[in-house]
């Protein structure tokens, strides 16, 4: 085939509609999976590449997105922004990462689209924003939210479910026949949706075992914050035999002050925490943590934005995405009279 392959060709030699082919290049759900394989199989068989810088000039886009996040010394959010960045190069766009530091004037001005006339889209993970902050007229680019907080789908948004994850972490530890299991990580406060979600599954969790409640607060999820809570747990009269953390940096520092006074873990301790970091999967001992489907979180939310970029506007209503998660359970939660040696 002479000259550049375009849609159209693809279409034809595929049998199937420009939109069909437009859906698998973007790599929309929209597309039944037999379809997507016989139009992959013609895009490879023809070679055809996207033309995205004319796509961009005709459409007066810049191919430019910003991912709005609170906090980039956090590994979870690293590790989020490496995946989105991935995706988005999959759809021809470039990612400016954006430090709001969960503050509500940045998330604000992220979410109604101010501060750069570059952007055509923005992927916000807030803390502090309310229901009220999204209310009203969209802004001037399509938002996609990332998080926890239920925003009442005034937005499109991908999120997992933080209390299902949260009691299936702490079930596990009763599982292991653990029997006074602590939770690290309430907070108070309009930014503390996570804790709240993740606190709501723990204490399903204990309450259906008849368990005694033990809740360490963290102002912030950071190894320092989890190290003190750690040591006002174990001078407790009764310590606990286990800790759900809610988040990994949270547990990494439990770990730590465990160690300082001699509680081996998993032996007199079992811990979890909250996020699969890779510090978590290298520490000793590894760290058993929920493991929240980031490489599927950016590709939803990036084609979510890329869908309503496509479609110059607010077309469809918003749709809220759930992800899913899996508790990955390692060297720091093994059960209590395997770790004590009693079997």
């Amino acid at each position: 085939m002479g000259g550049r392959v375009t849609l159209q060709d693809v279409a034809s030699r595929a049998g199937v509609s420009i939109k069909t082919v437009s859906n698998v290049v973007n790599d929309f759900d929209r597309v039944a999976p037999g379809t997507r394989l016989r139009v992959q199989a013609v895009i490879d068989e023809l070679g055809y590449q996207p033309n995205l810088s004319a796509r961009q000039l005709r459409a007066g886009r810049t191919g430019v997105i910003a991912l709005a996040v609170p906090d980039l010394a956090a590994r979870y959010f690293a590790e989020l922004a490496t995946a989105v960045i991935a995706q988005a190069r999959r759809h021809g766009m470039t990612v400016l990462i954006e430090l709001t530091n969960g503050e509500r004037s940045a998330e604000l001005a992220m979410a109604r689209g101010l501060g750069s006339t570059l952007l055509d889209g923005v992927i916000l993970s807030p803390l502090a924003l309310s229901q009220a902050d999204l209310s009203g007229k969209p802004g001037r680019v399509p938002v996609v939210l990332l998080g926890e907080r239920d925003y009442a789908h005034t937005f499109d948004h991908v999120l997992i479910d933080n209390v299902a994850a949260a009691r299936e972490a702490t079930g596990h530890l009763l599982a292991t026949g653990r029997k006074r299991v602590a939770a690290i990580g309430a907070q108070q406060g309009p930014a503390s949706a996570t804790a709240h979600l993740r606190l709501r599954g723990y204490r399903e969790a204990v309450q259906a075992a008849g368990t005694p409640e033990l809740v360490a607060p963290a102002a912030q999820f950071s190894p320092q914050e989890g190290a003190d809570a750690m040591r006002r747990l174990l001078a407790l009269p009764e310590p606990p035999d286990a800790v759900f953390c809610f988040s990994d940096m949270l547990a990494l520092g439990a770990l730590r002050a465990a160690h300082e006074v001699g509680v081996r873990v998993p032996q007199d301790l079992a811990v979890v925490g909250f996020d699969d970091t890779e510090e978590g999967r290298y520490g000793v001992p590894s760290l058993t943590s929920v493991s929240p489907d980031k490489p599927e979180v950016a590709r939803q939310a990036v084609g979510l934005l890329a869908d309503r970029i496509e479609t110059d506007g607010p077309v469809r209503k918003p749709v809220r995405t759930e992800v899913g998660y899996e508790l990955v359970v390692r060297e720091s939660s093994a059960p209590a009279r395997t770790a004590k040696g009693t079997l």
